[in-house]
């Protein structure tokens, strides 16, 4: 008869088979391990700071212990970071109390004073102002580069480049960046860390280190948690990254709280089914909002006509809800009428949750190439609701901009 115990490893055999296949299939059992919770699901919440030593011995070895400080880790903190590292395919992840602050260990982790730095101009403001501010005071120079640069990185890459940042697209002006080029020209330049903010496509739909990046980084608090109720960064490296990466992230006490840990891991289980519903809400209101007369374009990879979507569609298994649109004109008294005749979308400046959210998108972050449409934009992310309401919604909101001067 067979044991309870060979019973159990079969059991965890037959989900690392699973676990081994497509990512809609990985979301479900990464990071699960009921077997060590009495059969529970999901793993527990442990709220914990002091962990208490049995022996003399285990106190003095504590380093070799895998739970040994409330900050360093739990079995809850430490499923999700598995979870993460299974779907990103990297070797280990991080966890950090915000997106930024994923971000912002991840460049401090390698980068020192007298080091160079290539940022993407397109990228995150939060990010853009940590270098304004911070590195720079740091003695580290920075130099922001078109996203659309590609291979022609390797014209800006000097002696004391340490690092190129991505990120594709940009979470405001939405422009694909060619990873591949940019890794394959950074690492023929000898010891250059490439990182990517890979917070729009998710794990499940851009698979960073399969084109070339060392850092995955991500703002939890949007996709993965997926429900607008916690705050969460995560760090995912290749091996070669990952002991500089842990040691900053432990010197400067970096940590998330259990309960957002448990939300990022319940989130998890949901994510496939919820980017595809996403991306179709987005895909009807793209093609709507084209149609509109007072659309100059529409910002959107996934869109056959998007200057990105070549690069989009070779190196993306799918899109997600966050898009903009442009006007060709408008007044601020137009654009607060659109804004103010959308119940449906609320305004908020977060996204990646279940409910549709709108803001103003003027642009006005950039050192290379600036923002050259002269109408107002707004960046739309499309959530989960029946899109034909959505799309009632929008029509309301335009009727207004109309009828406002």
């Amino acid at each position: 008869m067979m044991s309870l115990a060979v019973k159990a490893k079969n059991l965890r055999d037959s989900r690392t088979i699973h676990m081994a296949k497509k990512d809609e299939t990985k979301v479900i059992y990464a990071g699960r391990d009921p077997e060590s919770n009495f059969g529970i699901v999901n793993p527990p919440v442990y709220h914990a700071s002091t962990v208490l030593f049995p022996t003399a011995d285990a106190l003095e070895h504590y380093a070799k212990l895998p739970v040994k400080y409330g900050r360093h880790g739990t079995p809850g903190t430490f499923a999700l970071e598995e979870a993460m590292s299974e779907l990103e395919g990297g070797y280990k992840s991080a966890l950090a109390p915000s997106g930024l602050a994923a971000c912002t260990i991840s460049l401090l982790a390698f980068l020192s004073t007298g080091d160079h730095l290539l940022m993407v101009d397109s990228v995150y403001g939060p990010t853009r102002a940590f270098c304004e501010t911070t590195l720079k005071r740091m003695g580290i120079e920075v130099t922001y580069y078109d996203p659309l640069i590609g291979a022609d990185i390797a014209g800006l890459i000097k002696p004391n480049t340490k690092v190129v940042y991505t990120e594709s697209p940009g979470s405001r002006s939405f422009e694909i960046q060619d990873i591949p080029a940019i890794s394959a020209a950074a690492k023929a330049h000898g010891d250059i860390t490439v990182m990517m903010d890979n917070t729009w496509a998710t794990p499940l739909y851009f698979k960073a280190f399969e084109h070339g990046v060392d850092i995955s980084i991500h703002a939890a608090t949007k996709y993965i948690v997926g429900h607008s109720d916690a705050m969460l960064g995560i760090v995912t490296t290749n091996k070669e990254s990952w002991k500089k990466l842990r040691a900053t992230h432990r010197s400067v006490g970096l940590c998330c709280a259990p309960d957002d840990a448990y939300l990022a891991l319940r989130g998890i289980r949901t994510l496939a089914v919820r980017l595809d519903r996403h991306c179709q809400n987005a895909m009807v209101l793209c093609e709507w909002l084209k149609e509109r007369p007072e659309v100059e374009q529409v910002l959107y990879p996934a869109l056959p006509d998007d200057p990105g979507h070549e690069i989009w569609q070779r190196d993306f298994k799918g899109a997600t809800g966050l898009f903009a649109f442009v006007l060709n004109e408008g007044t601020k008294a137009q654009s607060h009428a659109l804004l103010d005749n959308t119940p449906l979308f609320g305004m908020g400046y977060s996204w990646g949750g279940f409910e549709s959210l709108i803001v103003p998108n003027d642009v006005v972050e950039r050192s290379v190439n600036a923002w050259t449409h002269k109408g107002p934009s707004f960046r739309i992310h499309a959530g989960l609701e029946d899109s034909g309401d959505l799309i009632t919604d929008l029509q309301k909101g335009f009727d207004a901009f109309r009828k406002a001067k």
